[in-house]
């Protein structure tokens, strides 16, 4: 049933979905249309809103980037992946494997996307090499842990509107960590997923004459190398004290920070596991390696986001925003809002793949609409949150670094995560609209 699902699904994103550089491009393109057509501006004059915009959120880019960095970093230091080789070991059957990998997923996908990205592939991976079970499903549950990033602790939307001077604080002001990631409504989303998502995983477990198995010698990891400590220089970058000092520095001042009543933020986020990063690679050498590896994930982010940038400076400029907010009310209310916004959220995902990108494009429609109806700004920047991580289940933009490191294609595990994308959708929806 499940090939049957998700063959032609697949077929569809190998042969039309491009790289999602070629979409931003064509949305800017369909942007300055709209803003000729529909709203009658000059064509100059909408080339000049795009440029004067372009630079606009080079400050989100980088806290961005680095949320992706930092995380991975994090996953791949030598003291989290001892510590997922003997969370392993707790897993003695193909079920209990295929639980416990989205458990870990999830949780490490809540602290933050891109160490729940890592974490999820490399825990997946220990686990084939201890257990005989279905790599495809053991890969997919690794990923659908991925759906609770945007309601987690590194969300770029609950983050942004927490941080001051961002792009929508003349809208919304600022709104604090416990009005969006710690509110009722989206603890009650996350519980229902880590129960749910789960259970659904372990329900899918293929027979052993369907499943397929990989050879665990192939997943073998290469030991960490050091490399030369001839130069004086090799001394300082293989040094631990440079790591430990900066990073108990760090930690003094976190514990400054949040002793003082400071709540998160992205750039605290950020300081916080590029902290840990740090201190827990031991050497500035180990460290780097890690962030050259790291870096190659976050090249949409730098190309992508200037985009975005003007993008949003054309919608706003040229008064589109405002049309399509009074579109959204015409047919929304108040409690609804959420839900429509939820389901758009999800659909603009699959052309903008980033959650800080596609709040650039949707805040400036979404915000005034819940101004405008009186709708919680907080419900309604977290149904473009949770729109944005659902469909990333069937939009292989961030399942390319898992499937890297596992050595699969998406078509391996699409089937799987679409039964996920189905489940998911109508937990978050009854979340956002009736919690």
């Amino acid at each position: 049933m499940l090939a049957a699902v998700s063959k032609p699904l697949v077929r569809l994103v190998d042969r039309y979905l491009p790289d999602p550089y070629i979409f931003v491009l064509i949305l800017t393109l369909v942007v300055f249309l709209a803003a000729v057509l529909i709203e009658g501006q000059n064509p100059l004059a909408v080339v000049t809103m795009w440029g004067d915009g372009f630079w606009k959120l080079l400050e989100f880019s980088m806290q961005m980037l680095l949320v992706l960095v930092a995380g991975f970093m994090l996953a791949n230091s030598p003291l989290v992946k001892r510590l997922l080789t003997r969370i392993a070991a707790l897993a003695t059957t193909p079920g209990g494997a295929i639980l416990l990998v989205t458990l870990v997923s999830l949780t490490a996908s809540w602290i933050n996307w891109g160490f729940g990205l890592v974490v999820g592939a490399l825990f997946a991976k220990e686990l084939a090499r201890q257990i005989r079970v279905d790599y495809r499903l053991l890969i997919a549950s690794a990923y659908s842990g991925f759906l609770v990033w945007h309601g987690g602790l590194a969300g770029s939307i609950p983050l942004s509107v927490a941080t001051p001077g961002h792009p929508f604080e003349a809208i919304t002001g600022i709104i604090p960590s416990d009005q969006t990631i710690f509110s009722a409504f989206n603890l009650a989303i996350v519980v229902a997923l880590f129960v749910a998502v789960p259970l659904v995983n372990w329900m899918m477990l293929p027979s052993e004459a369907d499943s397929v198995y990989v050879d665990p010698a192939k997943l073998a990891e290469p030991e960490p190398d050091d490399g030369s400590l001839h130069r004086p220089s090799d001394r300082l970058e293989t040094s631990r004290t440079l790591s430990w000092l900066i990073g108990a520095a760090g930690l003094l001042w976190l514990l400054v920070y949040f002793s003082g009543g400071g709540g998160l933020t992205l750039n605290v986020v950020n300081f916080l596991f590029l902290t840990l990063a740090i201190i827990l690679h031991g050497t500035p050498r180990r460290l780097l390696a890690s962030l050259n590896e790291g870096i190659k994930g976050g090249a949409g982010i730098v190309i992508q986001f200037p985009f975005y940038a003007g993008i949003m400076a054309v919608m706003v400029g040229s008064g589109l925003a405002t049309t399509i907010s009074d579109w959204l009310i015409s047919f929304a209310s108040a409690e609804t809002l959420p839900f429509w916004t939820f389901l758009s959220a999800g659909i603009v995902n699959f052309f903008v793949p980033s959650g800080g990108g596609q709040w650039a494009v949707q805040g400036p429609v979404i915000l005034p609409a819940a101004q405008a109806l009186g709708t919680d700004m907080a419900r309604a920047a977290m149904a473009v949150a949770w729109g944005d991580a659902w469909t990333n289940m069937v939009q292989p933009f961030w399942a390319l670094p898992v499937l890297a490191i596992a050595g699969l294609n998406a078509k391996d595990i699409m089937g799987f995560c679409l039964i996920q994308l189905v489940l998911s959708g109508i937990i978050i929806a009854i979340g956002l609209t009736y919690v």
